[in-house]
Formats: structure tokens, C-alpha cells, sequence
């Protein structure tokens, strides 16, 4: 039987997956009987969610997941930056007592499951490992406070580029992820960290800006033609 915090992690691994969309309805009963757990479990699960950014509660509809504005684009964007370039930059003391070989053996390895997905036929498996990467490097770092954060911030980016139809090459990301652990290898941090943030640019620069605005349009239709809420 999952728990709580099992079922949240399964769907914001399904966010980073790309196999939930920006919009889509989180049925209480479907997730129930999917984990096989009680209602009252799966809504303390999408709470945790809601508080965390993910899901929203629509009045007499039910749970969704969040469909990001352009403005909240950015802001994830941004703190992905500030986020991953602070942690490379000063991943010299991180790496005092820690072998950096094992370091970038481990993200060596992690590219070549990227590269095998990428070479395969799973999207979903494909998509979860390159916004995975990020979440590795913190983690070989050791930074677990900031691991979490960063699975939270690439959710919210993959659901970003979901939404924005991304035209970002997930090769293009690969090669980018590769040249990360290559500076980090030479010891070059401050390298290491401009190339994580014209990565980060590259990704957040292919978002069709035609594609947010008509989200935007939408978004202000809807709300333009929501039933007015009469005090009576």
C-alpha cells in the first residue's frame, strides 16, 4: 500500500516523465484505486502537492495539474539558474574529501542511460533522465536539501516545456550534460557553472513563444468567461 509521500513522488515523476500534462485531471477514485489506498490518502497526497506547486483544485471539478503562466516560466527558469550555477560554483569544498573520480563516474553513467534512452524508443524514459541529471549532480555533491529542491524546479520546467511546446533536442541536452561533467572533471568550476547556465538558457530559449501566448489568450478567456459568483 503507498503512503502519502510514495504517491506524490509517483506523480511528479510522471510530470518530469512527461506523461502528465499541463491541465490534466487527477481523478480521487482513479487514484485510489491505481494505489490502491483510501480517498481520503490520495487528497492529503494532492494537498502536499497543491502546496508545492503542482496540483490545483478547480470548484465542482475536481484536482489538475497546474498549467505554469509565462510569468511563472520565468521565475522557474531563474531559480534554476541562481540554483545550479551557485551549486557548481562552489562545489570546490563540496568535493574536499569526496573522490572526483566517483563523482563523474557517476555522471558518466547517468549521460549513458540518457544516450541509450535517447537511442530507444521509451520518450518517457527519456524525458525523466535529462531532467534527472540535475537532480543527480546535487546529489553526488551531496547537497540533499537542494536535490529535492531541484526535482520540485525541473517538475516545474518540464511542465513549462510541455505546455510551450519546447523545441529543445533532447541530443542537444545530452552533449550539453556531457560537457557540464567534462569541466567538472578538468576541475574547472566557474566553467562547469556558465556552461550549466547556457544550458538552462538553451532549454528555457526554445519555448514557443506563440504557443505561451495563445496559453495566455486561454487563460484570459477562461477567466473572462468564468459564471459570476452572486452574493446570494
Amino acid at each position: 500500500m503507498a503512503t502519502q509521500t510514495e504517491i506524490a513522488q509517483r506523480v511528479v515523476e510522471s510530470i518530469l516523465a512527461q506523461k502528465l500534462a499541463p491541465g490534466e485531471r487527477l481523478g480521487e477514485q482513479e487514484l485510489a484505486d491505481l494505489f490502491g489506498v483510501s480517498r481520503t490518502l490520495v487528497r492529503e497526497a494532492l494537498m502536499q502537492l497543491q502546496a508545492r506547486g503542482f496540483v490545483e483544485v478547480r470548484t465542482r471539478k475536481g484536482w489538475y495539474v497546474v498549467e505554469p503562466s509565462v510569468e511563472e516560466a520565468r521565475d522557474a527558469f531563474a531559480a534554476r539558474r541562481a540554483v545550479e550555477s551557485g551549486l557548481l560554483r562552489q562545489a570546490g569544498g563540496e568535493l574536499e574529501g569526496k573522490p572526483l573520480q566517483a563523482v563523474v563516474r557517476r555522471l558518466r553513467q547517468h549521460i549513458q542511460e540518457e544516450q541509450a534512452a535517447i537511442d530507444g524508443a521509451d520518450a518517457a524514459t527519456r524525458a525523466f533522465l535529462l531532467a534527472d541529471f540535475h537532480v543527480c549532480l546535487a546529489e553526488c555533491l551531496g547537497h540533499k536539501l537542494l536535490s529535492d529542491m531541484l526535482r520540485d524546479l525541473t517538475a516545474r520546467t518540464t511542465l513549462v516545456a510541455t505546455l510551450y511546446q519546447s523545441t529543445h533536442d533532447a541530443r542537444a541536452s545530452c552533449a550539453d550534460h556531457e560537457r557540464i561533467v567534462e569541466a567538472i572533471e578538468r576541475g574547472q568550476l566557474e566553467h562547469a557553472a556558465a556552461l550549466m547556465l547556457d544550458h538552462i538558457g538553451n532549454v528555457e530559449d526554445a519555448l514557443d513563444h506563440s504557443a505561451a501566448e495563445s496559453a495566455d489568450a486561454r487563460a484570459k478567456l477562461r477567466a473572462s468567461l468564468a459564471p459570476l459568483r452572486m452574493g446570494r
